[in-house]
């Protein structure tokens, strides 16, 4: 039986009247409401918006054991299904493991007008951090501290699990990152890159990696003020407003 939802996790879905939509995705451990934010401006702004909550997340830590990233990448094409069966016009913006997504589905679908990441994990780990974990799990250490809430706002608590599973993170590093890694070059699509300098979960190398690969044209802003979620901390409105104007111009040519 499924755990109750986190209070402000719950997925969000938004129809307007125009044809140009949003799909918004969020990160790993993490659930909608860190990015329920930037879905509002999509919709403030006339578009049709999915914020769907990712399989395993929004609940307990546990029901997140049970997913791996089939589901999550399942659920996000689902997700852009419906939303493009009511417009023709799309964009996709996701935040750390919700960028990778969005990597993801620009490869499956290069009808996507233009994508937005936010501080997106591009890269596998090491292969010693991955025999790190391996021999973790061997172990019997399922569960490690969470890497959840790195914001610099001290006023502001992401809801994130205050855990990380293991078997989890390395499932997406090897079934998510590692072949991706090599797809971004053949990606054409606009893509909106904004990272932040001090950034505790996902190194900034991972936002160079992909700026350097990257196919098709890159606007860059650098988050100078926020740290990992920063869809949540100070520089959310840039991030906001800077992605609205993006899809703008990109559903618009």
């Amino acid at each position: 039986m499924t755990a109750d939802i986190i209070p402000g996790a719950d997925a969000w879905s938004h129809t307007a009247e125009g044809d140009h939509g949003a799909l918004v995705l969020h990160g790993f451990t993490g659930n909608p409401g860190s990015m329920r934010g930037l879905a509002e401006a999509f919709a403030a702004a006339g578009y049709h918006v999915e914020l769907p909550r990712l399989p395993g997340h929004g609940t307990t830590v546990e029901d997140m054991l049970t997913t791996t990233w089939a589901d999550w990448s399942a659920a996000a094409d689902a997700a852009y299904a419906t939303l493009s069966a009511r417009c023709s016009k799309v964009v996709v913006a996701g935040l750390s493991m919700g960028g990778s997504l969005t990597l993801w589905l620009a490869g499956r679908h290069p009808e996507i007008d233009g994508i937005v990441c936010v501080n997106p994990a591009t890269q596998p780990q090491a292969p010693e951090v991955i025999a790190m974990i391996e021999g973790m799990i061997a172990e019997g250490t399922i569960i490690m501290p969470g890497i959840g809430s790195d914001i610099a706002d001290p006023d502001v608590h992401e809801s994130a699990y205050e855990g990380t599973p293991l078997p989890c993170l390395l499932d997406f590093v090897t079934n998510g990152l590692v072949p991706l890694a090599d797809s971004y070059e053949s990606l054409r699509m606009p893509l909106l890159l904004l990272n932040s300098p001090q950034d505790h979960v996902v190194e900034p190398v991972q936002a160079e990696y992909l700026a350097t690969h990257y196919g098709g044209p890159i606007e860059r802003i650098t988050l100078e003020r926020s740290y990992h979620v920063a869809t949540q901390d100070y520089d959310k409105d840039l991030i906001f407003t800077s992605s609205v104007a993006f899809a703008d111009r990109v559903t618009n040519s």
